[in-house]
Order: structure tokens, then sequence, then C-alpha cells
């Protein structure tokens, strides 16, 4: 589901605003996009009310990161009333004009599998990256 779609409370706009500023410092040459999908019928059959979807366009196809785009999915467990949604699996895959380059989950063999791979820099940053995520999104919000 589209980040702009999940925007229902203050925690859920601190949490993507965080992915967005972790992504940012890693590739501050990205621009975030809150609406990676189109809304009709063909996408909205993929429409998964349990994750966040966002997209990193770069002006020009980074060569680091083998693609003009990187769409990321924070697949979310499904929570109660009670209970905080919990992260099941980050996802992300990097796109250009040729279509999907390549792709990274961190579930399952967590390698980067596809036809171009980005550079081994790029590689350790998205990883850091999901490491991050994965670290901060379970913290309960105190003040």
């Amino acid at each position: 589901m589209n980040a702009n779609e999940k925007v229902n409370s203050w925690q859920m706009v601190s949490k993507i605003a965080t992915v967005i500023n972790l992504f940012k410092t890693e590739f501050p040459d990205s621009m975030a996009d809150l609406s990676p999908w189109l809304k009709n019928p063909e996408t909205e059959k993929f429409d998964d009310p349990y994750s966040v979807d966002l997209a990193f366009h770069f002006s020009k196809r980074s060569c680091l990161c083998q693609s003009y785009c990187i769409l990321m999915q924070i697949r979310l467990s499904s929570a109660t009333e009670s209970t905080m949604q919990r992260i099941v699996e980050i996802e992300l895959s990097g796109h250009d004009y040729m279509g999907q380059q390549w792709q990274f989950a961190t579930i399952e063999n967590r390698n980067f599998q596809g036809v171009r791979l980005p550079l081994p820099e790029a590689e350790q940053k998205i990883k850091h990256i999901c490491r991050q995520i994965l670290s901060f999104w379970s913290e309960e919000f105190c003040f």
C-alpha cells in the first residue's frame, strides 16, 4: 500500500519520515515518493494492507545502485488494537528503463539477486538502511 495511505497516526508519520531520512543519508541524490503505485485495476489487485511502500528516484541512472528507482516495501504483521505492527520483511528492488534489475529481501538468503546488481558499496549501504529500519521500527515512543 502506498505510504501516503498508511499515514494514520503521528507514530506512522514519524516512522515513514525516519525511513526517508535514513535512505537519503546514504543516497543524498535520491527523492522519496510516497505513492509509487498507480491507482488502477491492474495495480490494485496487488494492494497489500500490511505493507508500507515507498520509492526512491534518482535524477539520472545511479551507477552505484544500477537503477533509476528503488522500490522499498516494508511488510508488517497484522496487528490488533492492542499490539503494534512489527516488520515481517523489508524488500527492495532496483528498476530502470529495462525493468527490474535486482532485488533484496531481509528474509531468506539475504543476498542480492538479479540481472545487474548494485555495486558492493551500495549493497552495504542498503543492508545498513534495512538494519536501522528493523532496529527502530519496533521501538516504543516515550515522552
